[in-house]
């Protein structure tokens, strides 16, 4: 009659049904010596538990501070901000010493073929540009037609 009484308690613990002290109950089956043998193979799941509560964390666990790794990373980003900042501007301090041109030209026909010469070039980077948007809209055209909404 226990043995029945076990199993129906079994099926309640697997649905998810029992109570604490049913579950108890089970505890103190699955603990004890006269356990069906069929019903053994669950004798482990419930000896966890027994286990389980015996044992006790000792290390201790050092938590770091949010706080601290966000002085360090800001302490960190301003370093590097200051270094490429720095490094630009001695690279570039050369660089604007040498050019102190800034592209302007005394002879007209010198001035006329360098903006007819950029003017090209920005043509062809357009002209790339547009070539690709066509594209695009022949792609919506025939996802439109294969995929009628």
């Amino acid at each position: 009659m226990e043995f029945n009484k076990m199993e129906a308690l079994l099926e309640k613990y697997f649905e998810g049904e029992t109570s604490i002290a049913e579950e108890n109950v089970l505890k103190d089956y699955f603990s004890s010596s006269n356990v069906a043998e069929h019903l053994e193979q669950y004798r482990p799941l419930f000896g966890y538990f027994a286990e389980s509560k015996e044992q006790k964390l000792t290390n201790d666990v050092a938590l770091i501070s949010k706080k601290q790794k966000v002085a360090w990373l800001s302490i960190a980003a301003s370093i590097v901000m200051m270094l490429g900042i720095g490094t630009y501007s001695y690279f570039n301090v050369n660089t604007v010493k040498e050019n102190q041109e800034l592209g302007t030209y005394d002879d007209p026909e010198e001035a006329l073929e360098a903006t007819q010469k950029a003017l090209a070039m920005l043509s062809d980077n357009v002209n790339v540009g547009i070539e690709g948007v066509q594209y695009l809209q022949v792609y919506e055209v025939t996802k439109n037609k294969a995929f009628v909404e």
